[in-house]
């Protein structure tokens, strides 16, 4: 008996053996191959008549999945050919001699274009010394890596110079991606070794103050244009120092510019150009990379240029347009653990500097909670980003960090709180084609028993994709009166931002 309480191959079992019961070998050579699925799921046949019934869609969908799971794994190394490689087999020989006839001191004084006037001879007899002979164009690309390796930062001075690129990230010294109209690849750019990486990580913190070696492994840091900096060194990272830049736009973005690009609906841009100028406290919500720091700075051109307005960040990154503009950074702790200053302990400094609005590059953690009191306490206008999915996760998110704090409080004051504070959340997105949207405007309207009550003014809605995959989707009013029109009523703005939403 079996443990299934039948003989094997009893008629119960319609003569097949039960599981686990091995099979007898058929003939003396090898086994024939078993069908796939087994004998009980034999596969079905492809016949055009159930083809016919699968939608297209559907096979396209399969298709694609099977592409992605056969795609190659293998990483890419961003190593230089051709005349680029050439040109940088020849500095390595030349570096060392030039580095040896040239007064560092005298040479910091100078700029790019000056130190590269006073080394064209030099490098001329280095060339000499070596017996090498370069024509013009060697010599003018010679020169331009040279004067970046000494005074730059090296081979990303090239990255850095192309405004097609938003986004910098080196992996160790064999690798380096660039983002590119929303897409990433790899970038053709040649790092020494990990001591050569290591060195131009260390000179972008010591130009802001910074520190980054071994003892404290991450650093946040900005290059004199704004760009922010993220280092993570070994023995935290494992495949050497990894360096990742975010660009910004020289040209500062605006709200018109972003209903151009087809970031948002021009209905949206003026809703917004609206809560900027009425002073509506707003939070901007997202993932990382999807323009929080873009839709704040485009919100700031709205204020007007009589406020005094301050703004505070871990790494200065605002451009905010105004006069009366004072950007506030925060100092990590030194390497006895002391003398650290939060983004909470500049809030709570900022309210004593007569502000007319507080704009909070990012908020993490129990700093909201001095953040809301700013704006409950005669501070309108204020504006913040948060890491978020969605409005109501947001709001999720900020009660989180309230109750973060020491500050003993039950959640229902904390909601209530922030339902007084809070005006409108601003929801962007980086979708999959790499294009940003502002996927949803939100109203915080008040409390309904212990839930915060929102309402949606406008809604990014999905369509349909190109076959280049390029995301089609539709920006829709939900046709509702806004609930701070009578905020708007106070400076005038109550018809428009009314027409704006329905």
């Amino acid at each position: 008996m079996s443990a299934f309480g039948k003989r094997p191959g009893s008629a119960g079992n319609g003569g097949r053996p039960s599981f686990g019961v091995a099979r007898p070998m058929k003939g003396g050579g090898a086994p024939a191959p078993e069908p796939i699925g087994g004998e009980q799921f034999p596969p079905l046949p492809a016949s055009p008549e159930l083809l016919s019934d699968t939608p297209a869609g559907a096979i396209d969908a399969m298709q694609r999945l099977a592409d992605r799971q056969a795609a190659s794994a293998d990483q890419g190394n961003s190593r230089v050919e051709g005349f680029e490689a050439s040109i940088h087999r020849i500095k390595e020989q030349v570096l060392p001699r030039l580095l040896e006839r040239v007064d560092p001191e005298a040479a910091a004084t100078l700029n790019k274009d000056e130190l590269a006037e006073e080394f064209r001879p030099i490098i001329g007899e280095v060339l000499a010394e070596l017996k090498l002979t370069l024509n013009r164009r060697e010599q003018f690309a010679l020169e331009k890596v040279l004067v970046d390796e000494l005074l730059g930062l090296g081979p990303l001075e090239e990255l850095l110079a192309d405004p097609d690129v938003s986004d910098i990230m080196v992996n160790g010294p064999e690798q380096t991606y660039i983002e590119r109209k929303g897409k990433l690849q790899l970038a053709q750019i040649q790092f020494r070794d990990e001591e050569h990486l290591f060195q131009i990580a260390q000179r972008i913190c010591n130009s802001v103050g910074r520190r980054v070696d071994q003892t404290t492994p991450l650093a946040d840091a900005r290059l004199k244009d704004g760009s922010r900096v993220n280092v993570i060194v070994p023995p935290l990272s494992l495949r050497g120092t990894a360096i990742s830049i975010r660009k910004f736009s020289e040209k500062p973005i605006t709200l018109d510019m972003m209903a151009g690009f087809g970031s948002m609906s021009s209905k949206m841009a003026t809703m917004l150009k609206i809560a900027g100028a009425c002073r509506f406290n707003i939070v901007i919500s997202g993932g990382t990379g999807s323009g929080k720091t873009t839709m704040l700075n485009a919100l700031s051109k709205m204020i007007d240029p009589g406020e005094r307005v301050l703004t505070i960040e871990d790494a200065a990154e605002l451009r905010l347009q105004q006069p009366h503009w004072l950007p506030l950074e925060t100092r990590p702790a030194n390497l006895e653990g002391q003398g650290a200053i939060t983004i909470g302990d500049l809030v709570k400094n900022a309210l004593r500097m007569r502000p007319d609005r507080i704009i909070l590059g990012e908020i993490r953690g129990a700093e909201c909670f001095d953040l809301l009191a700013a704006m409950n306490t005669g501070h309108d206008g204020s504006m913040c980003t948060l890491h978020s999915n969605s409005p109501r996760e947001c709001l999720g998110r900020m009660e989180n960090m309230v109750l973060m704090g020491d500050i003993k409080i039950p959640k229902e004051a904390i909601s209530k709180q922030i339902s007084d504070s809070v005006d409108l959340i601003v929801q962007v997105k980086r979708l999959r084609d790499g294009s940003r949207r502002t996927t949803n405007i939100t109203e915080v309207i008040g409390m309904e028993g212990d839930v915060i009550v929102t309402q949606e003014l406008f809604k990014f809605e999905y369509l349909d994709e190109t076959p280049e995959g390029k995301i089609i989707g539709e920006y829709r009013s939900m046709g509702l009166r806004p609930y701070t029109l009578e905020k708007a009523r106070a400076f005038g703005f109550d018809q428009a931002l009314l027409q704006a939403c329905l």
